[in-house]
């Protein structure tokens, strides 16, 4: 039986780092903001609203998860805000994925019976 082994699942505590990156990417609009600010570093959050299409208020609480999860950053610079991606914060779930996505090109992984 193929196990993967991959160091970030030792612990508990990277599980939930791993499940909050991945639960704070788990929304097309936080995911249409992310592009966004990949395209344009420093967007203010103004822009972001209009650029999204959503209410302001419904723009903030997507910030605001995408923020407390690490993702992006966020400067006060009143009476705005500029955002931008906080540099590395998806290593490691871009390594998670990685090992997961080499290990289902493993022959021995996932081997199904043959129900001939």
């Amino acid at each position: 039986m193929y196990m993967l082994s991959y160091p970030i699942l030792a612990k508990a505590a990277d599980d939930e780092r791993l499940a909050a990156l991945a639960k704070a990417l788990a929304h097309p609009a936080r995911l249409k903001i992310l592009a966004l600010l990949a395209r344009t570093p420093g967007c203010i959050g103004g822009d972001i609203v209009q650029a999204v299409g959503l209410a302001q208020s419904t723009v903030s609480e997507h910030l605001r998860i995408l923020k407390a999860a690490g993702v992006i950053e966020g400067q006060i610079d009143p009476p705005r805000v500029c955002y931008a991606l906080a540099p590395g914060a998806l290593a490691p779930l871009a390594e998670l994925i990685g090992a997961l996505e080499a290990a289902s090109g493993d022959p021995a992984c996932c081997v199904t019976p043959d129900n001939t």
